[in-house]
């Protein structure tokens, strides 16, 4: 039976679970805990096809969530994450406790907040025009001339793209310069199709509110766009993979994905 693994804590803080708690799968899989060297990985047995189900989705972020209400600092593993089986586990628990040892003190107190942003476009269109006399020259003579020739609309469609990809690239680095003297880390996220930017934010606890304030007045200061942030979560995305791969039928979401 492969095994299915949530976190990695210290084996001091997770002595042990509410009987009560269920992980993945339909039923159910039982939660228990795996020690080594000191530290302790919370696992279940892994059900056969599972899927990004919301149902286990939010299960996976409830064992996180258990875990780490006890006070201690947990290494999330991301949805999907299986082992072969419980002596796997345990085996990489131990190979590397050096490095989860200092991976759970640099997370410490600290949650992960996510950020996305995309254009708003009819705003972007406009500050494009606004910030360009070539193109709202280009534009007007084509209006001039009843819309132009095909070459003229083929060019200012050009210059317009152009200038609009510009601008991804500076709005990004303004949204990631905002906020980034908030973070502790900095991770920027896969590409993504209609998103200029999609970057995760370590925080320390503490300053949450005031990086919540911060995205909020990246709003303010930068309306052409549309930011999303999410948090705050387990700190996924500063965690290197764990005593596990991801199981065949993994997709690549996280449980605290939007």
């Amino acid at each position: 039976m492969s095994t299915y693994v949530y976190g990695i804590t210290a084996a001091s803080d997770v002595s042990s679970l509410p009987e009560e708690l269920g992980g993945v799968g339909e039923p159910a899989r039982p939660v228990r805990v795996l020690t080594a060297s000191g530290l302790a990985a919370v696992v279940s047995d892994a059900p056969e096809g599972l899927r990004p189900k919301r149902r286990d989705l939010l299960a996976h972020q409830a064992v996180l969530s258990e875990v780490g209400g006890a006070g201690g600092c947990v290494l999330p593993m991301r949805f999907g994450s299986v082992a072969p089986d419980d002596d796997a586990v345990t085996g990489v628990l131990t190979e590397r406790a050096e490095h989860y040892r200092e991976r759970l003190e640099a997370l410490e107190g600290r949650v992960e907040y996510n950020v996305k942003g995309s254009h708003d476009e009819d705003a972007v269109l406009h500050r494009v025009m606004a910030e360009n006399p070539e193109i709202r020259g280009m534009a007007e003579a084509n209006r001039r001339a009843g819309g132009g020739s095909y070459e003229d609309k083929i060019r200012l469609g050009e210059m317009v793209a152009a200038a609009v990809q510009a601008r991804e690239a500076e709005d990004a680095r303004e949204v990631v310069h905002a906020l980034e003297p908030l973070a502790a880390a900095v991770s920027d996220g896969p590409p993504s199709t209609g998103w200029l930017v999609n970057t995760s934010f370590l925080v320390d606890r503490e300053a949450a509110e005031e990086f919540v304030t911060a995205v909020e007045r990246a709003r303010k200061d930068l309306p052409h766009l549309d930011l999303r942030v999410n948090g705050p979560l387990p700190p996924y995305s500063f965690v290197e993979p764990g005593p596990a791969e991801p199981a065949s039928t993994t997709v690549g979401a996280d449980a605290g994905a939007e």
